[in-house]
């Protein structure tokens, strides 16, 4: 089974050798081609890491995650190594290596020029691996720098921008948060000025207590402007005479110093007392206003001094053993100047205590209203802080983004492996495969004859005949069987015409070799060459003359009618009734046993079908492994259209350990 498959392929390479061939030879010159245009290639790897950051931040990074506590924690919808191996293979970072590029003008676009660079994250770590080529170790090196080179550069840009772009953003929102802060911080500062409010409980206590001490100030001044409005009426009764009397006995009524005196010395005192319910006697203010007392009271004592020195004349006696009248009098001017400023001090100090009380009653709504304006400052502060804070966490967030990658070692320089044998291996198993489907394809397209589609078909005569390595006893043999074969058939007019459906099936040995068999059995036989265009017959047996001349003694009772190759119209030849004459001449002449015409295939030409007319038996020749079942069939069915008698089969080229041939004489079939 093994050895029939192999012979039927065999065969069916030899039927198709020369597509065969051309399909292999087209495959060996591309693989040489190929193999020949494989460049020498060095790869130079490297790898980079993210380092991971030790500071107590935290941060959101977007989509792709955040720091908390120094800990980066990545989002699980986006890889940032992957995002770092989308910046690394970017076309404008690779676009500037292209364009300093030694050997930028092989490569015919960027995208070319990329497939050199290979990018690969390795999972569960922040390490990211880069393989470069280069068609020589230093190129692919440098190559590895440059690239490493360049996308730290270009993550300083991204970053740049990053924050460029969030601080642009956020330069509005922070110039209207330092805005409203002001103008918080200016309400508030006028308010407090305005209203003098800083801590209002501390004050309440100090407005209490001063409302206290002023009212027993008030109190107090009262009580001694009654003791000296008593004193004063006392006084004015001893002399008889009322106070502004006596203020004029000294002429002090017109004086304006002694006037203006009284009343400073009035306000004078009224402030001593609110300040010395302020503060100790030894504060600065207490001190400055006793020394401005003393100074007014000395300067009153010396106007109604000088006013009493100028009574000349004046009766200034009282009585005996009693003050003298200018004395008095002088006491009665101090006593009621004492009452009128102490009556002024009380006065002053009740509008100060009505003012206070005022104060004191105010403070709620102050306090209201100031803690309101300390709220309106805290939440513009917060504001502005917040703002700040996130214009500087942006600029951070950006350096998270886009890190400072690292390069965890130098490149490592190796040559890459060669590709001339899997390119050759590549091309061996692409000609076998492409072979093997050319084969198939156009043995679908007009399969060999096998021995199974000859089962069915029955002729008189069926003869097979050894291959040609076995030329010898056994070739001589089925000749002779087949000689034997044909010479019991009953032939009319004794011509048989040897034929096939195509080139390459043994019609021209078949007709030698019957030839030769009928010689042996004494028939005396003309071999006819019919094939007009090759004239095969005659080449081989070295004769080669027009058609029509006298037949060529071959050797004892065997003679040829040779042909000389001829082309145009050879049909008319046939048609015309041109070779019957031949025909017929050379047989009167020779007076043969058999006349065997060796014709050109049927599917080939028109000429062998019009001769059928002339012969009438027809020794068909097929070859499995070379015949077309599609050829065999469509030639059969054209000799049946012309009433060919098919008086026997050959079947050439088989192996000799097939069955017998079977024969048939006068519709009996009989085994040869």
């Amino acid at each position: 089974m093994t050895a029939q498959l192999m012979n039927k392929a065999s065969a069916i390479v030899l039927r198709h050798w020369k597509p065969l061939i051309g399909l292999n030879l087209t495959l060996l010159v591309a693989t040489i081609a190929a193999i020949a245009s494989v460049p020498r290639v060095w790869t130079a790897k490297t790898q980079l890491i993210l380092p991971s950051t030790t500071s107590n931040l935290d941060a959101s990074l977007g989509t792709l995650g955040s720091i908390k506590n120094g800990e980066t924690t990545f989002s699980t919808q986006v890889n940032p190594l992957n995002v770092q191996a989308s910046i690394m293979t970017s076309d404008d970072l690779i676009k500037r290596l292209w364009i300093s590029d030694p050997e930028k003008a092989e490569y015919a676009n960027l995208g070319q020029y990329k497939k050199l660079f290979q990018v690969s994250p390795q999972e569960q770590s922040t390490i990211i691996e880069l393989e470069v080529s280069g068609s020589s170790a230093e190129l692919a090196s440098d190559r590895a720098t440059g690239l490493t080179n360049l996308y730290q550069q270009r993550l300083n840009e991204l970053r740049q921008d990053d924050a460029a772009v969030r601080e642009k953003f956020g330069q509005r929102e922070l110039e209207q948060a330092r805005r409203n802060l002001r103008q918080a911080q200016t309400n508030l500062a006028t308010f407090q000025e305005a209203s003098g409010l800083v801590n209002s409980e501390e004050q309440t206590k100090e407005l209490v207590a001063l409302l206290g001490s002023l009212t027993d100030a008030q109190s107090q001044a009262l009580a001694q402007a009654s003791s000296n409005k008593t004193l004063t009426q006392t006084l004015a009764n001893r002399l008889n005479m009322t106070p502004d009397q006596a203020i004029r006995s000294l002429q002090l009524g017109e004086n304006e110093d002694f006037q203006f005196t009284r009343q400073k010395l009035s306000e004078v005192e009224a402030a001593l007392v609110e300040n010395q319910a302020r503060f100790t006697d030894q504060h600065e203010s207490v001190q400055a206003l006793l020394v401005q007392q003393d100074s007014l009271q000395q300067r009153l004592q010396q106007y109604v001094a000088q006013g009493s020195a100028n009574t000349e004349g004046v009766d200034t006696t009282v009585g005996s053993g009693k003050e003298g009248r200018v004395a008095l009098i002088q006491r009665l001017i101090l006593a009621e100047s004492e009452a009128k400023m102490q009556q002024s001090q009380a006065a002053q100090l009740a509008s100060r205590i009505s003012q206070l009380r005022g104060s004191l009653g105010a403070i709620p709504v102050s306090q209201a209203r100031l803690a309101e304006l300390q709220r309106q400052y805290d939440i513009a502060e917060g504001i502005f802080k917040g703002l700040v804070a996130q214009v500087q966490k942006a600029k951070v967030n950006a350096f998270d983004v886009y890190p400072n990658v690292q390069a965890l070692d130098t490149a490592v320089v190796r040559r890459a492996p060669s590709k001339v044998k899997l390119t050759a291996i590549a091309g061996i198993l692409a000609a076998l495969f492409s072979s093997a489907a050319l084969a198939l394809l156009l043995e679908a397209r007009n399969p060999l004859l096998s021995a199974k589609d000859l089962q069915d078909v029955e002729f008189p005569v069926v003869v097979q005949i050894p291959r040609f390595k076995r030329l010898g006893a056994d070739m001589e043999v089925a000749f002779q069987w087949l000689g034997s074969a044909i010479s019991l058939l009953t032939l009319a007019n004794r011509r048989l015409l040897i034929t096939s459906s195509t080139v390459g099936e043994g019609k021209t040995s078949v007709t030698l070799g019957l030839a030769s068999a009928l010689v042996d059995l004494g028939f005396r036989v003309l071999v006819v060459d019919g094939d007009f265009r090759q004239a095969e017959l005659s080449r081989r047996l070295g004769c080669d003359q027009p058609l029509g001349q006298e037949p060529v003694p071959i050797r004892p009772g065997l003679d040829a009618l040779p042909s000389a190759p001829r082309s145009g119209k050879v049909v008319d030849l046939v048609a015309r009734g041109r070779f019957e004459q031949h025909l017929a001449a050379a047989e009167s002449a020779g007076c043969y046993d058999y006349v065997l015409v060796d014709s050109a295939p049927l599917s080939l030409t028109s000429e062998t079908a019009l001769m059928i007319s002339a012969t009438q038996n027809v020794l068909f020749v097929v070859r499995p492994g070379t015949s077309d079942r599609t050829s065999v069939k469509a030639s059969l069915l054209q000799l049946a259209q012309h009433k060919a008698e098919i008086v026997a089969l050959a079947i050439n080229g088989v192996d000799m350990k097939a069955d017998t041939y079977h024969y048939q004489r006068e519709g009996s079939p009989v085994n040869v």
